[in-house]
């Protein structure tokens, strides 16, 4: 029986090193060892391209290469006999390799020596399994199956999506024992990526941003690919990624309205799935470990799908949150008694301070102080977001901007540093500014 390629997928997990064979114009034959096999799909695989040495001179001058693989839970061989397509220096398959290859050296100690020139993509003309009685091919995993069927009946009762992204990180958590998450979404406008919502950190990290492009969360979303690093690599740790785009960009005096991105400090796994609508990033559903090869090829396939489904959620509530549902219009609230809350607002980044602790920044800064300004000029707490977006003073990035995620960033900062300001949903596209105090509010000089 010739296995699918797609059953030999642990092969290419980088566990046991493959070998790789090839014989020059004239005949003579090479071998030796390869860092990284990437599956493409059932009849395309993808060489890490790292020296010109013999074997790639070999490439070049016959096209064919036969490559070994052995199956780390059984120890059975495949020969993989290949005939070269052409090299990738950039995109998705490139990016994903990148990192791939950056976990490896990590763990054997030879980042400084391995770095990918390219991709190199193959055809698989034939697949031979060395061992005389090859088993057959496994089939499809049942439970991961019915797993994925469990959790997607989950989200469908989310209406709101501040509970569908809990919903989604508790089930990661109940599902899929993964124990730390969390969703970002895209800010387009700056090109970043903010935390709307994590699960199994001390800090939720609610606010934190990751610059588009920048580790395996940024590159996720940039490529549109999902990435997955079963070893820890320190190129890829988030703990200080914040300050470092600050500090390399110059915002370096400014660091103290920064908020910590909430990653592990020593991640042994790490996996970035994008959200996509229609081939477009909304953000990234981005999970770690500290177990190595804590995430599959088939935790990957099944975790895309559900990533697919979120994506299609989120833009299905984002569209309903711009239609409100049919309210009196809101009245004034009586006058706000208790000790006065002092609010400070700087208009070059819309950076907010409650009581002199920085509290938030960027649109839902500005949100936040025209939601404060309203109220001391009408008095008005009940607001909706169709008024934020034709609200051209906000300078709301395009329709394809999450407002609704944006309102879920503030009113989860407000509970974490300022209980005293509060955002509460009344209905669909509707929410109610609720105040402890009566707010002072100082605009600060540009």
């Amino acid at each position: 029986m010739t296995p699918r390629l797609r059953a030999l997928r642990r092969c290419f997990e980088g566990v046991v090193p493959a070998s790789i064979a090839t014989c020059s114009a004239d005949g003579v034959p090479n071998v030796t060892k390869l860092s990284h096999v990437h599956f493409v799909d059932d009849e395309q695989v993808a060489l890490s391209y790292q020296f010109f040495n013999k074997t790639r001179e070999n490439v070049l001058a016959t096209g064919r290469a036969t490559v070994e693989v052995l199956d780390p839970e059984t120890a059975r061989h495949y020969h993989l006999h290949l005939q070269y397509l052409r090299t990738e220096t950039d995109g998705p398959l490139f990016e994903t390799m990148k990192a791939r290859l950056a976990a490896i050296a990590s763990h054997t100690g030879m980042s400084k020596v391995f770095r990918l020139l390219g991709s190199d993509l193959y055809r698989v003309l034939r697949i031979d399994a060395a061992d005389a009685d090859p088993a057959a091919e496994p089939g499809p995993d049942a439970d991961l199956l019915a797993t994925l069927r469990a959790f997607l009946a989950e989200l469908s009762p989310c209406t709101e999506l501040a509970r569908l992204l809990d919903t989604t990180l508790l089930g990661l958590e109940r599902h899929w024992d993964i124990r730390h998450a969390m969703a970002l979404l895209l800010d387009s406008r700056r090109e970043v990526l903010y935390t709307v919502a994590s699960r199994g950190y001390r800090q939720s990290g609610v606010g934190s941003e990751i610059r588009l492009g920048d580790g395996i969360i940024g590159i996720a979303a940039r490529e549109r690919t999902p990435i997955r690093i079963g070893h820890a690599v320190e190129e890829y740790r988030y703990g200080q990624a914040t300050r470092r785009y600050y500090a390399d960009s110059g915002g370096g005096a400014e660091l103290e309205t920064e908020i910590p991105f909430p990653g592990l400090p020593d991640a042994g796994s790490q996996m970035a799935i994008p959200l996509l609508a229609a081939g477009r990033p909304l953000g990234v559903l981005y999970m770690e470990s500290p177990q190595e090869q804590h995430f599959s090829y088939d935790d990957e396939d099944a975790l895309a799908v559900l990533a697919g489904q979120l994506a299609l959620t989120i833009e299905l509530l984002n569209h309903a949150a711009d239609h409100p549902d049919q309210h009196d219009g809101g009245s004034a609230a009586p006058r706000v008694q208790g000790r006065p809350i002092l609010i400070r607002h700087f208009p070059a980044d819309n950076s907010v301070f409650v009581d002199d602790e920085y509290l938030i920044k960027g649109v839902a800064g500005a949100i936040l102080w025209k939601l404060l300004s309203e109220h001391e000029t009408t008095g008005r707490v009940d607001f909706t977001t169709r008024e934020l977006r034709l609200d051209s003073s906000l300078k709301l990035p395009e329709v394809t901007d999450n407002l609704d995620a944006r309102l879920i960033l503030l009113q989860r900062r407000l509970v974490e540093r300022c209980p005293a300001i509060g955002l509460e949903k009344t209905g669909r596209g509707r929410f109610r500014l609720v105040l402890g105090g009566p707010p002072r509010l100082s605009q600060m000089p540009r």
